[in-house]
């Protein structure tokens, strides 16, 4: 079976193209090579025997080339940063969609499963609870709040602070332009997918770690930012006061998920959450990253900045998934080892951390919580 891997030069789509290559899958990749992801162009790590086509996902005679003799897809190109171009958003990540389910039915290709990535990030601030049992899926916290160092969702008539709960997949609250480009991809995978009988699965990954993530993306999350300041000696800086709750997910278990609902007629016209199981806080993530670079003597910073519009604390239930026989059996720290055997592999990269939290700030994205609670 031939496979096309959008955005199989990044970090999900290669990692997927080698585990499907070992599987003696025949392998397409389309990628734009779009920078700053890949700022030094295509990666070494591309293996030889892949056809690859450098081109956009909105191109529609690159995705025509790119879908010959094709029989699944897995469509990860996306747009994902920080920056407030919100068009460019759905212009890549809805119609580079919309474009592949379009071209099948047109040219009537023979595509017997499409699997997209979709994200966490649909799932907006998620789900909590008050000690009653009563459940909320509070909206985005106030710039007031923020402002003043107020992190926590409280109930809004006791004033108890609200407990996060795992979020299932039925759950979608998308906040930003991001999330709400990923969700109309969700919908779009499994409305036209039931519509004209193409298998399709949606896949909502928390956030995912391991090698080959990008050194020059801002959007791509803890590890990477942690891991740098470690490798260059520097105090890493937290936002808020570092106990705002995550879910990270090994990119080999995100593998195994890819190629399990491929693989499993039982995922058709499904969406699953794609997490790690456990939920950690951003300092307990830190201290994991300091022990594996053994540089446990450098306290993080902590000095109230926030950044606006993420989200307090979000883990995805993945019990849906693991009821195809999936789990996830990485740790954070196999994740973090494998990002450090990686970083120290490379021989050209430079302290990029300033020119990253810089541009942050220069956006308006990064702010300081004058009265921050610690």
């Amino acid at each position: 079976m031939r496979v096309l891997v959008t955005g199989g030069a990044g970090f999900i789509g290669s990692h997927t193209t080698d585990e499907l290559l070992r599987r003696g899958y025949d392998v397409t990749i389309l990628d734009s090579l779009e920078k700053p992801v890949h700022l030094k162009g295509k990666p070494l790590y591309i293996p030889k025997q892949v056809k690859f086509i450098e081109g956009d996902v909105r191109d529609r005679e690159k995705m025509i080339e790119a879908l010959d003799g094709v029989e699944a897809v897995y469509h990860f190109a996306a747009y994902q940063d920080y920056l407030p171009d919100f068009s460019k958003f759905f212009w890549v990540n809805s119609v580079g969609t919309a474009l592949i389910y379009e071209l099948i039915v047109e040219k009537k290709l023979p595509v017997k499963k499409v699997v997209v990535a979709s994200s966490q990030a649909v799932a907006g601030e998620g789900r909590y609870a008050s000690s009653s049992g009563e459940i909320f899926h509070p909206e985005l916290r106030t710039i007031a709040a923020l402002d003043s160092g107020e992190w926590e969702f409280r109930h809004p008539k006791t004033g108890e602070i609200l407990k996060w709960q795992p979020t299932p997949e039925t759950d979608a609250k998308p906040l930003n332009q991001y999330a709400l480009s990923k969700y109309s991809q969700e919908l779009m995978t499994l409305a036209f997918g039931k519509r004209y009988d193409i298998p399709s699965v949606a896949m909502r990954f928390s956030i995912v770690q391991g090698p080959r993530q990008s050194f020059y993306n801002n959007y791509s999350g803890a590890c990477r930012i942690f891991s740098l300041s470690y490798f260059f000696d520097r105090a890493p800086l937290i936002y808020e006061d570092g106990e705002q709750v995550r879910d990270f997910v090994n990119i080999h278990d995100v593998v195994d998920a890819n190629l399990r609902v491929l693989e499993d007629d039982r995922a058709n016209y499904e969406m699953f959450n794609v997490g790690g199981g456990r939920a950690y806080t951003v300092t307990e993530f830190c201290a994991i990253v300091a022990k594996v670079f053994g540089k446990e003597q450098l306290a993080p910073r902590l000095p109230g900045y926030y950044r606006f519009g993420d989200t307090r604390h979000i883990i995805s239930d993945v019990a849906k998934l693991k009821a195809l026989g999936w789990n996830p059996t990485r740790s954070a720290e196999d994740s973090v080892r494998e990002y450090k055997d990686y970083l120290e592999e490379q021989t050209d990269i430079d302290d990029i951390m300033d020119f990253a939290e810089q541009k942050m700030q220069s956006l308006n994205v990064v702010r300081t919580a004058k009265g921050a609670v610690k």
